[in-house]
């Protein structure tokens, strides 16, 4: 049977310590009058059953979101792969049953709104294990779908073996990529350096991205 977005679980890796933009909250830089993670969420939300926040610290400066907060369950800072991890125990703990789960970067505001579906439908045509985005014939694994029933190898291969890399970990398996479209622009533009912000606001103020925010 076809696994449905309503089996899904989202994760929003803002555990990083995004020292190209000078430390702190990345995802909470101002985007049109907005913090970048609200342009995030506003796409992501609807593609899932449920949506948390990977974040490490205080969880209070994201109170206003009112997203459960998974923090990293391995020390030290260890990536992407950690956050993951966050999102895979997390769904083990309090949804279970649930297959799968979605990573999101939180500094990529125009991520398609069809990536959930699109990662699924790859998936099970190509019969993956697992799946992940790409655009202009370059992978993107923060954005990837992530089967729940790894993630005690996951959290074997962050401790044990010392992975970083999502590469890394992924070459173990079959792995799916699908292609996403870079018009009108491409949708994994990500905000890295503070002039990638004012690139972002150029996109949205000419219209080349429709952006619809609003919980």
């Amino acid at each position: 049977m076809p696994v449905g977005t309503d089996q899904v679980v989202g994760v929003l890796l803002a555990g990083g310590r995004s020292s190209r933009m000078g430390g702190g909250d990345k995802c909470l830089l101002p985007l049109a009058g907005h913090p970048m993670l609200d342009h995030v969420i506003a796409r992501a939300r609807p593609q899932v059953a449920q949506l948390i926040l990977n974040a490490n610290g205080g969880g209070e400066r994201f109170a206003r979101f009112q997203l459960p907060i998974a923090a990293d369950p391995v020390d030290g800072f260890a990536g992407p792969l950690a956050g993951v991890l966050a999102a895979l125990e997390w769904a083990q703990a309090v949804m279970p049953g649930c297959p799968w789960v979605v990573s999101f970067a939180t500094d990529t505001p125009f991520l398609p709104r069809d990536l959930v579906a699109t990662l699924l439908a790859a998936m099970e045509r190509e019969r993956g294990e697992m799946a992940c985005a790409a655009s202009q014939g370059r992978a993107h694994p923060t954005f990837g779908l992530w089967p729940v029933r790894l993630a005690a190898a996951l959290r074997h291969a962050l401790v044990a073996e010392g992975i970083r890399k999502i590469d890394h970990w992924t070459a173990r398996y079959r792995l799916v990529t699908a292609e996403f479209s870079a018009e009108p622009c491409d949708p994994f533009f990500n905000v890295n350096r503070p002039d990638d912000v004012r690139t972002a606001e150029g996109l949205l103020a000419h219209g080349g991205v429709v952006m619809e925010l609003g919980r």
